[in-house]
């Protein structure tokens, strides 16, 4: 478990992410919203994707990436961004290590059943790469629009 706070320095990483390609962070100049979410194509994570990119017009007009990590594999992400028609970057984090780095790798429970799994947890990057808002146990509902607003907070807009 990370324990990371508002202010450090956000952990460097390379993902894979869809289309096959490769995000190294340490070449993320701009501001940054980094979003761990369980799984591709279930309700919950469905509709946080599709709120990031119905206001990724915003975001494109701010210069703030939004990087979607989960366990799933790239081709994966690409089925879903296809099916959704998702205009943000999925990263896959097969192996678990960004999970890890973020802490966001947690045991859960369900139904009195404990097993491991993604906490949804959202990170807003400055572009000095400095963690700027922490959002833990994320409810999808409304998230977006929080993340908007610190991004205004940070940006001076």
């Amino acid at each position: 478990m990370s324990n990371l706070l508002e202010n450090m320095n956000a952990p460097v990483f390379t993902v894979d992410i869809d289309g096959g390609s490769k995000l190294d962070t340490s070449n993320i100049k701009n501001t940054y919203v980094l979003y761990f979410y369980p799984k591709d194509d279930t309700p919950g994570c469905t509709k946080e994707a599709i709120e990031f990119s119905e206001n990724s017009g915003y975001f494109k007009d701010n210069n703030i990436t939004v990087i979607g990590i989960s366990k799933d594999p790239v081709v994966k992400h690409d089925k879903f961004i296809l099916k959704h028609d998702l205009k943000i970057i999925l990263g896959s984090d097969v192996t678990g290590v960004i999970c890890e780095k973020f802490g966001v790798w947690v045991e859960k429970s369900m139904y009195g059943k404990k097993y491991m799994g993604i906490d949804r947890s959202t990170f807003l990057i400055s572009e000095k790469n400095k963690i700027h808002k922490i959002w833990r146990k994320v409810k999808v509902k409304g998230h977006v629009e929080e993340v908007i607003k610190s991004s205004k907070e940070l940006l001076n807009i």
